[in-house]
């Protein structure tokens, strides 16, 4: 438990490193190894005064557990969709969530970021797709999440005309997918301004993504998927 409270407000300061948020918007959660628990951080907190003691323990209904350490607080806004997605994506151990500027971008024009850097290849598998417009408030946005990446192998997704969710193995994979969904969003951007991008054929992106997530690396763990 305390390992994951330390992990999770760790990586909330990758967040603010990245520039992936601003102000107190965004959130980190992380599953609690071998219990039906995630940590999350408190809603409208500093990112800069965040401590674990600060991480909101939570049932995978999205209920805080009462009595248990900074459970005085209200957790974030998006506690119900997180929730959501490790009641219904069991490999999912880590979800992030950011209103980074260039993928979120993408996300008020309800488009796809096309797969056309070798990047993108290695880390998504393809695109990154749109999901659907819901509200904030209940578990709408999980649901959406959900429906968009259950068979795809994108570990990010644009939720229209609200911004970014990923997922990962554990925390520090979904931070790593939200670090690089706005790196990929940027620069295909930026080559759109120039002209059209060139698509990568699909044999060349299974080939790329295979050997990113199966080869690359001191201890490569295959895609998430």
């Amino acid at each position: 438990m305390r390992a994951a409270r330390e992990q999770v407000a760790a990586l909330h300061t990758e967040l603010v490193r990245y520039g992936l948020v601003v102000w107190t918007g965004g959130n980190v959660s992380g599953r609690v190894p071998g219990e039906d628990l995630f940590v999350i951080k408190p809603s409208g907190v500093d990112y800069d005064v965040l401590a674990p003691e600060d991480m909101i323990l939570c049932t995978l209904e999205g209920e805080v557990v009462a009595g248990s350490l900074g459970s005085e607080r209200s957790p974030s806004s998006d506690t119900a969709a997180h929730a959501y997605v490790y009641r219904n994506m069991p490999e999912v151990g880590g979800v992030v969530h950011t209103h980074s500027t260039y993928a979120t971008a993408w996300a008020a024009r309800a488009e796809a970021v096309p797969c056309v850097i070798t990047a993108m290849a290695d880390e998504f598998g393809g695109e990154i797709p749109v999901g659907p417009f819901a509200i904030i408030g209940d578990d709408s946005i999980g649901r959406g999440i959900v429906a968009t990446l259950t068979g795809h192998r994108s570990r990010a997704v644009l939720m229209q005309n609200h911004g970014v969710f990923t997922i990962g193995k554990d925390a520090r994979d979904a931070v790593k997918a939200a670090v690089m969904a706005e790196d990929v969003a940027r620069t295909v951007h930026i080559a759109r301004q120039g002209g059209a991008p060139v698509p990568i054929p699909q044999d060349a992106i299974d080939s790329l993504f295979d050997r990113y997530q199966n080869v690359y690396g001191q201890n490569p763990e295959g895609s998430l998927a």
